[in-house]
């Protein structure tokens, strides 16, 4: 361990988070100037260039926390940086010829550090950094992954297998990488001292994404938040611990005053921004689109409360009126499975003259009642045994850990 650092002892206590007044005492007097053209003062205390208009607000001051961190982009950046300098991804790694420059000049790492053979220069390996066959392995096991059905996206789409790295990943799809896949894939490659550092992070952002936290654990999860990025240090680059990096340190005193991550995450919001992003029908005005056709389905909904003796026609309007999405006509989806209701609609369509039955609103909740306690015995039964499969690898993972920290 020491090797790994420059022989500085640091034993001063962790800083204390500044509350709204301390912030307020050193930007109230700072004139904000938009643009490129101001640049940062540079007096040792001051951090900033700029007030933000929110103190305007007279009780901004008295907020605990005025800005809330989202755990979905910060979890995203995470596993984009980690996947990256796993398995070297050119434009994505956060190792390489000028990272070793850096620990050339910090002094530290004298086995990392570059080395020039004539025209060309050499980078030793460093202890996170996979070979050619464990990248090969690694991929593959994120090849044949298997999920139930809406659980997640199709990794394997993701992964080429050939040039060895990750494209496309989602937002879900690094949340599902890193809380359930990451610790499985590099079983058996990297060394067991990064290994463990890498699986203890996952099984951290695990924890902080449940619905339900005791908050006599919140202390030992701050605390273990530390010590990882404390272990990490010891293996990655120091360019691998940007912003997003040590942010991760404060998730949890943010869950102490704002409670459970899942009641302020990103991800319903971005969803939200799909559908408003689905209504652009001109691209080069694509603003205007979302409000024209925003402001029309309202209107006919507020329309549609004063219309006496009105009846849900159609398969398109039951789907939206059910569900509130679109889905494919005939179809709902119950549980992220696909289920035909043409059957149920036999029984209703004497009602209608037209070729299109007519379904009232208690029928549709008749429909959609049949529906899901038809199906939703079936569907547990499938995620019971999925889930049961993925509980045994996470035992053995863990009893592989404690063997280890032993």
């Amino acid at each position: 361990m020491k090797k790994a650092f420059n022989g500085t002892s640091k034993i001063d206590n962790a800083s204390i988070p500044f509350s709204g007044v301390d912030v307020f005492d050193r930007v109230k007097n700072i004139s904000s100037i938009y643009g490129k053209t101001q640049k940062k003062d540079g007096a040792p205390n001051n951090i900033w260039k700029k007030r933000s208009i929110f103190f305007d607000l007279s009780y901004w001051c008295d907020l605990h926390v005025r800005h809330c961190l989202d755990v979905m982009h910060v979890e995203k950046n995470v596993c984009d940086s980690l996947v990256g300098t796993l398995l070297n991804i050119k434009g994505k790694t956060k190792d390489g010829l000028k990272c070793r420059q850096d620990l050339v000049e910090m002094g530290i790492r004298q086995r990392l550090h570059p080395m020039s053979k004539g025209l060309r220069t050499y980078l030793p390996p460093a202890c996170h950094m996979m070979s050619m066959s464990e990248k090969k392995s690694f991929c593959l096991c994120l090849k044949n992954v298997k999920f139930p059905q809406g659980y997640s996206s199709n990794i394997k789409s993701l992964v080429f297998v050939t040039k060895m790295k990750l494209v496309g990943l989602k937002s879900h799809d690094c949340h599902v990488l890193m809380q359930q896949l990451l610790h499985v894939a590099i079983r058996g490659i990297l060394p067991d001292k990064v290994r463990v550092a890498i699986s203890q992070w996952c099984f951290f952002f695990n924890a902080i994404c449940t619905k339900v936290i005791d908050p006599k654990h919140l202390d030992e999860l701050e605390n273990e938040a530390s010590i990882i990025i404390c272990q990490l240090e010891m293996y990655f680059p120091p360019a691998f611990f940007d912003l997003m990096i040590h942010l991760v340190v404060h998730l949890v005193r943010e869950i102490r005053l704002c409670r459970p991550v899942y009641l302020r995450w990103m991800y319903s919001d971005e969803r939200y921004m799909k559908v408003l992003k689905s209504y652009t029908n001109n691209q080069y005005r694509p603003e205007a689109s979302i409000v024209e056709r925003y402001t029309a389905e309202e209107a006919i909904e507020f329309c549609s409360v004063y219309i006496k003796n009105a009846s849900p026609h159609g398969l398109h309007y039951i789907m939206n009126t059910a569900l509130g999405c679109e889905e494919h006509p005939g179809c709902v989806r119950v549980a992220g499975h696909g289920v035909t209701i043409s059957s149920y609609f036999e029984q209703h369509s004497s009602a209608s003259n037209s070729s299109t039955p007519t379904i009232t609103p208690d029928q549709l909740v008749e429909i959609i009642g049949n529906l899901k306690q038809e199906w939703r015995k079936k569907v547990e039964d499938e995620n019971k045994k999925t889930m049961d499969i993925m509980k045994k690898e996470l035992v053995a993972i863990k009893t592989e850990l404690s063997q280890i920290q032993m």
